[in-house]
């Protein structure tokens, strides 16, 4: 990366040389993270039991890292990114410490949830200390290689979950993130000068609990087993809609509501969700499937993703080119398309089906997923006014991740209900039969159906799809893009006063 050119902090260029190293090492963690369970748990709910709760150890997590991003942000635009930053690593390398002392499935998914309160802040941070750093000519060099670490990372994790529970133990799969996550700390701590603000920027506290509560008392009705589901989802309810009038007059708020009036949020939005849905369903019951009904090791359920996350990965870059060429609309649908074969091919898995049609299925998937998300990310940053250009991001990705989590709890539902009767699904015991091979026939009916149902997601998500408004990408925004706000542009937060330091 090139020195030439003003730097927007007037930091030398190998301070921005380590902060960049340091970024990148600390959104690594965040990207494994996300990946790296679903090849231990199995493993895990034969040490700990608690096959019940097994979708809660990834709802948990999705669910914290998804609703601190925005709170994050303010925070950080209040307080400076440097402090926020640490704070952020700091949440997320204390969780992975509890996360790897667990003695009990309880204990294992409280610890997520911590973890998940600093990964939060780990991606969002990044790229938000990334534009300030450098100039708009260095920035897009920079976002690709930050891209192309978050992609390796991401193929990396179900690999490394693996190979660390087979040769280490379960519990490292948590333990590795402290010495690197020190690094990290200790790298931005050191290069990365502090910032003061110069003025208050207001942060919606309310309205960050009212979403918080909502999503997760959506989650236990949805996934719990309490026995109480109606009045979760009630309570559910009466919090979001609350959270809805909230943000409708608060000043500043959390999640603008008008966005939602443009044609292309609106549709985007449902489409990410949906895509959500499916996609992390799949990918948090894929290693089971492989481990308890085709008697893989872990390792072996690690390396049935790898293709999934491959093909995302390089059908980014071409779903990519291919927007710009032909528009998104097609690349958006032909993603969506790629992705519903994919699942109707796992509901087609049975016991004696070789680990070769996993990958197929799992590289349909993944090659539909990078042409969709980021086509439709595109169009977002295209149609959007620029002075909404990082909520109307944030939005999207949000979306994303609330249907993720939803529908790792929706598909840990339908495993639970479809083993009932036929399998313990609480204890060691049951944990360890259920690796042994001793329900494989009960296991693979209830993974079909769990199969069945992101199948069905995804065909959803391909009929919102085909709803899509056009975006001209040569021409600026599209007709239809939402206006800007009454009275024009939202003010932008105040800007920092930042203390550079120099050689």
């Amino acid at each position: 990366m090139s020195g030439s050119g003003p730097t927007p902090t007037g930091i030398s260029l190998r301070r921005r040389r380590a902060i960049t190293a340091g970024l990148l090492l600390g959104m690594s963690l965040g990207a494994m993270e996300a990946t790296v369970v679903g090849t231990a748990m199995p493993t895990v709910i034969a040490s700990l039991g608690g096959l019940a709760h097994y979708s809660w150890v990834f709802s948990a997590y999705l669910l914290t890292s998804t609703a601190s991003v925005p709170i994050w942000g303010r925070l950080s635009d209040l307080y400076g990114r440097r402090r926020m930053y640490l704070m952020g690593i700091g949440v997320f390398l204390a969780g992975s410490a509890a996360s790897g002392a667990a003695g009990s499935m309880a204990q294992l998914i409280a610890a997520r949830a911590f973890q998940g309160l600093g990964a939060g802040a780990l991606v969002p941070l990044s790229m938000t200390i990334i534009g300030e750093l450098y100039t708009m000519a260095e920035r897009a060099r920079t976002q690709a290689l930050f891209s192309g670490v978050w992609g390796v990372a991401s193929v990396a994790g179900p690999l490394v979950g693996g190979y660390v529970t087979d040769s280490l133990s379960w519990r490292w799969v948590f333990l590795l993130n402290l010495p690197l996550g020190v690094l990290a700390l200790g790298v931005i701590a050191w290069a990365y000068p502090p910032s003061r603000r110069a003025a208050h920027v207001t942060v919606d506290w309310m309205g960050a609990g009212l979403l918080f509560g909502g999503v997760s008392t959506l989650l236990l009705a949805i996934g719990g087993d309490t026995g109480a589901g109606i009045w979760w989802l009630a309570l559910a309810a009466g919090l979001l809609v609350t959270f809805w009038r909230v943000e409708r007059r608060a000043p500043e708020p959390l999640l603008p509501l008008d966005l939602l009036r443009d044609p292309l949020m609106a549709r985007t939005i449902a489409v990410v969700f949906l895509v959500g849905v499916a996609l992390f369903g799949c990918i948090a019951f894929i290693p089971l499937f492989v481990q308890g009904v085709l008697g893989g090791s872990a390792t072996e359920a690690g390396q049935v993703l790898t293709p999934l996350f491959l093909g995302w990965v390089v059908m980014s870059i071409v779903g990519a080119r291919l927007t710009l060429g032909l528009g998104y609309r097609p690349v958006a649908i032909g993603g969506s398309i790629l992705m519903t074969i994919g699942f109707a091919g796992l509901t087609r898995l049975t016991p004696s089906s070789a680990r070769t049609t996993i990958f197929l299925w799992g590289s349909l998937i993944g090659s539909g997923m990078g042409c969709s998300m980021l086509s439709q990310l595109l169009a977002v940053q295209q149609a959007v006014p620029r002075s909404r250009l990082g909520i109307a991001t944030s939005l999207n990705q949000f979306s994303r991740s609330v249907g993720a989590a939803i529908g790792v709890a929706v598909m840990g539902a339908i495993l639970s209900r479809g083993l009932a009767g036929d399998v313990p699904v609480d204890g060691v015991a049951a944990g360890a039969g259920l690796l042994g091979g001793t329900h494989a026939p009960a296991l693979a009916a209830a993974l079909h159906t769990v199969f069945v149902a992101c199948a069905l997601a995804s065909a959803a998500g391909l009929v919102a799809a085909l709803m899509l408004p056009a975006v001209r990408f040569a021409g600026g925004r599209t007709a239809e893009s939402v206006p800007e706000p009454a009275g024009g542009p939202p003010v932008s937060a105040p800007r920092e006063e930042r203390v550079s330091l120099t050689e």
